[in-house]
């Protein structure tokens, strides 16, 4: 046997990172408040069979032997590990009336979840009492003053209990406990809850307590009942409720247990690891030669091993982190439009009292690439993208003072986000029209751009149990934008070799990414409804320009901007299997002021030929954008 002494130390280390893994992500939600029963129950109970001071969760223990008296804990149930991946710590995520904790002097958790509640003790454990039998005190809101914080998540279960206490044996005893719980849903929000994450029941008759019996077809018809009843209800719960398709996960995990990292070639609906109230796997349970929680599903009758836990945490945790890519989206469309923007800024600054002859045209062809970078924001993912560009475009010299002239733009943009590291790619069409004046020191420019979105792929990627998933989708939008810039010389004279000037800069841009579907129909897979970001910019800056050589000049550009338009952006979604429930979550964040750098360097080839190329960067705390670039002009 392993020694007492140095195996708890050793668990419990390992639980703790198991249950507060911060991770490097957003942490959109002030607190994670948990209630239901024994399926969340993060340790309300002393674990006679554990460690000193270890506490009860219904699942296996940490291994390598799983049993009693070994010293190994319990591993860590969906809701640790889920408040884990949220930032939360193992004291947040832990048990709110737990005796054990409380004599040792430890913090109560918020995880108010008691193994053997039905629904109307989970909504007395919210409005009333919390009681688990060793210990007893006042429920969620009476111990916050009868206020739910609005910034918080809050986590629902129940039903189960209602089931095998036998309080549900009938479709309109379904109703009713699936209703009890909506009350539970519903008294949160009256208390100012906006984020509520409600389980919907599991298939009971697919559990090993009851699979292969005479009650199993009755049991989950009832079970569907309840489902179909809470659906229902919750949709007219005045919040953003997250429903969570536990059932469409676990009959996904029984159909290709693959692609979850199970056994293929065990029954994983009428097994179990432990052998309590059930069957114990042959090959896999905690008596066999090769004894792996992690292979199959249900640890005991009606409770999940580490495995279920950690796949309804990973399920969880992609429906919350969605919105955090998926408003990336319009912050895409708008980088491709200020790169467009930038190197129509550069030729222009390339031409500067440089303009052709009155009555001739000047071409410009480029290309270019850019980088875009999120960093991490409290309710958005970080991302890193890498695009191409070519632009094609001329202007025409009206008189002395004004100069037209038009561009069209074709930018791909491909972007990775978020831990899985998510892939998107955007094609971009633009065209750009625009006029120029330059006269007695005075110059001004303006253009109104209008331009096409593709998004061809989008591929949203995440962790889900032992592997990762991804779902796809594609979608299209616009871009609209308008910009002008004044500005005043203070060079000598038109022909001294160098110029500088300070402007100021107006910009209006306004993107709409369409609403669309990911292409399935499993749990994960995701509708997003339409997305519209406008962008409102005022600016001050300073561009300069000076004459090298008779064929070289060097040029630059910085600019101080001030946005306008800097909400948090959130996207309204729903389960492709749920449609009729929809919630709304928050995401990205924009910049409130960037800076903005343009340097360049043109070459005269012939009097009406030149190379030119530059370089751009925006920048912020957060978020950074660079591009380069390299073209021709030629007058004709």
């Amino acid at each position: 046997m392993i020694k007492h002494t140095l195996f708890v130390p050793l668990a419990g280390c390992l639980l703790a990172m198991a249950c507060s893994q911060a991770i490097a992500s957003p942490s959109p939600y002030s607190k994670f408040v948990v209630f239901g029963d024994s399926l969340n129950d993060a340790g309300q109970f002393a674990d006679p069979g554990g460690p000193p001071g270890a506490t009860q969760r219904y699942t296996n223990r940490v291994g390598p032997l799983y049993k009693d008296g070994t010293g190994e804990v319990r591993a860590a149930n969906s809701t640790q590990i889920l408040g884990g991946k949220l930032g939360f710590s193992a004291n947040d995520t832990a048990a709110s009336t737990s005796a054990v904790r409380a004599g040792e002097g430890l913090p109560d958790g918020n995880n108010w979840a008691v193994g053997g509640y039905r629904t109307d003790q989970i909504l007395d454990s919210i409005t009333t009492t919390s009681a688990t039998g060793d210990r007893t005190k006042a429920g969620y809101l009476p111990s916050n003053g009868f206020r739910a914080d609005p910034n918080a998540l809050y986590y629902l279960s129940g039903g189960g209990n209602d089931f095998l206490q036998g309080k549900v044996l009938s479709p309109d005893q379904a109703n009713a406990a699936a209703g009890r719980l909506v009350d539970s849903v519903q008294t949160l929000q009256g208390a100012g809850a906006k984020y509520i994450m409600v389980w919907l029941l599991p298939d009971l008759g697919l559990t090993p307590a009851i699979n292969g019996s005479p009650a199993q077809a009755f049991i989950s018809q009832l079970s569907t009942q309840f489902n179909t009843e809470l659906v229902s209800q919750l949709q007219q719960v005045n919040a953003q409720v997250i429903p969570l398709n536990v059932p469409v996960l676990l009959k996904e995990a029984f159909a290709n247990p693959a692609q979850f990292g199970l056994a293929t070639d065990q029954n994983l609906t009428a097994t179990c690891f432990s052998g309590d109230g059930c069957t114990m796997n042959a090959k896999y349970g905690i008596n066999s030669a090769t004894p792996d929680p992690t292979k199959l599903i249900y640890n005991d009758s009606v409770h999940p091993t580490e495995a279920g836990q950690r796949l309804i945490a990973d399920y969880a945790y992609s429906l919350l982190s969605a919105p955090w890519e998926a408003t990336l989206l319009p912050e895409m469309a708008h980088g491709t439009l200020r790169a467009h923007q930038d190197e129509l800024r550069n030729q222009w600054q390339a031409d500067w009292e440089n303009w052709q002859a009155v009555g001739q045209w000047r071409a410009i062809v480029s290309a270019g690439g850019q980088h875009l970078d999120f960093d991490d924001q409290h309710s958005a993912a970080s991302g890193d993208g890498n695009g191409y560009n070519l632009n094609v475009g001329g202007s025409y010299r009206l008189n002395d003072a004004w100069r037209v002239g038009v561009a069209t733009g074709l930018y791909r943009q491909k972007l990775e986000a978020g831990s899985d590291d998510s892939e998107y790619t955007l094609n971009t069409y633009m065209g750009t029209a625009f006029a120029q004046y330059q006269q007695n020191r005075w110059w001004a420019d303006g253009a109104l751009t209008a331009g096409h979105l593709d998004y061809d792929s989008l591929k949203r990627k995440f962790d889900l149990g032992a592997n990762e998933r991804g779902e796809k989708g594609d979608t299209s939008g616009t871009v609209l934008a308008a910009s002008a810039r004044v500005g005043y010389d203070i060079a000598p004279e038109a022909s001294s070799p160098w110029h500088l000037s300070p402007f100021v800069s107006a910009d209006f841009a306004k993107v709409q990414v369409d609403g669309y579907s990911e292409n399935s129909n499993d749990s994960t897979a995701l509708t997003f409804d339409d997305q519209k970001r406008n962008s409102r910019r005022l600016g001050i800056g300073l561009q300069g320009k000076y004459q090298v050589t008779p064929q070289t000049q060097v040029y630059g550009e910085y600019a101080h901007e001030r946005e306008y338009e800097d909400d948090t952006q959130d996207v309204t979604m729903n389960l492709n299997s749920l449609p009729g429930n929809q919630y709304t979550l928050e995401g990205y964040t924009p910049q409130s002021h960037i800076n903005r750098l343009n340097l360049g360097v043109s070459y005269k080839l012939t009097t009406d030929l030149a190379l030119r190329a530059g370089y751009n960067i925006r920048k912020d705390d957060d978020f950074t954008q660079q591009g380069i670039n390299a073209g021709v002009v030629l007058d004709f």
